[in-house]
């Protein structure tokens, strides 16, 4: 059984685009060292040239109370690199089990119950994406109405911005942007939200302007150009979450929700038989 411990990494990478040019030099050092050292805030400061309140600042930023509390979790789950070159397939699936140890990291479980709740309380759910982000909006259409969930995925543009004004109290807009930038999706939020919806962000990336026109902000795991289909495909941190979700909504009513995905099944068997 694998092992997972929370690391601060994925939660630098996410606020990274938010910080400024400094912190970024910070987060820059943080994200790239691999090898142990004296990680004092004095040592550090010299190393990379900036002082120590700009680290305490850091810090924060990050949601810790100060530097010593931020380099105590670092140095917790800090792992040495080493020059080992592996074969393309350990590449992969080192990428995966990354992704995976990650998203551990980035979980909230308070906010996977709000999100369960709210999904039992309104009436329906539209999902929506462009590019690999609308795979995974139109996977999670396939899996949550195949438990009785009233639910729609979008990827058409026009779509989005035309759906988005049917929203109410009584609806959850969801949204499937990995940089958190695309256009149409943070459009959809926005005009979901102010209509008084359900509004739920996945994303890498966290920002403050968020809170402005989302419910909840859904931070999935990363790396650098994961967004460009690069090693690996770019809708998997989406996957594990969902599935996270899923997980946690069918234990709710687990007995219920099994006899609609067994009729489902019936359904699509049944179909078959005529077919043939």
């Amino acid at each position: 059984m694998a092992y997972y411990e929370k690391s601060i990494v994925p939660v630098i990478e996410s606020k990274y685009n938010s910080f400024t040019n400094v912190e970024k030099n910070i987060a820059d050092f943080f994200l790239n060292n691999e090898q142990r050292m004296d990680f004092s805030a004095q040592s550090v400061a010299q190393t990379i040239f900036v002082s120590e309140a700009s680290l305490s600042r850091f810090a924060q930023k990050c949601g810790f109370h100060g530097y010593r509390e931020f380099i105590y979790q670092y140095e917790k789950t800090f792992v040495e690199k080493s020059e080992i070159v592996v074969n393309s397939t350990k590449m992969v699936l080192d990428t995966y089990q990354e992704l995976l140890n990650k998203t551990y990291s980035l979980m909230n479980e308070a906010q996977i119950a709000r999100i369960v709740r709210d999904m039992y309380e309104v009436d329906r759910v539209v999902a929506c994406g462009k590019g690999s982000s609308g795979l995974a909006a139109s996977e999670m259409e396939n899996r949550f109405m195949r438990i009785g969930i009233d639910i729609d995925s979008l990827q058409d543009s026009d779509r989005m911005k035309m759906q988005a004004v049917f929203h109410n109290s009584h609806t959850m807009a969801c949204g499937f942007s990995i940089s958190g930038e695309t256009e149409e999706i943070l459009f959809f939020l926005q005009e979901a939200y102010r209509r008084g919806a359900k509004t739920i962000l996945f994303t890498a990336n966290d920002k403050d302007s968020y809170a402005d026109f989302c419910t909840e902000v859904v931070l999935v795991a990363s790396r650098k150009h994961l967004n460009h289909g690069n090693v690996i495909s770019p809708q998997y941190p989406f996957l594990v979450m969902m599935d996270i979700i899923y997980n946690n909504y069918i234990v709710h009513e687990r007995y219920e929700k099994a006899e609609l995905y067994d009729d489902t099944l019936r359904a699509l068997r049944s179909k078959g038989r005529e077919i043939s």
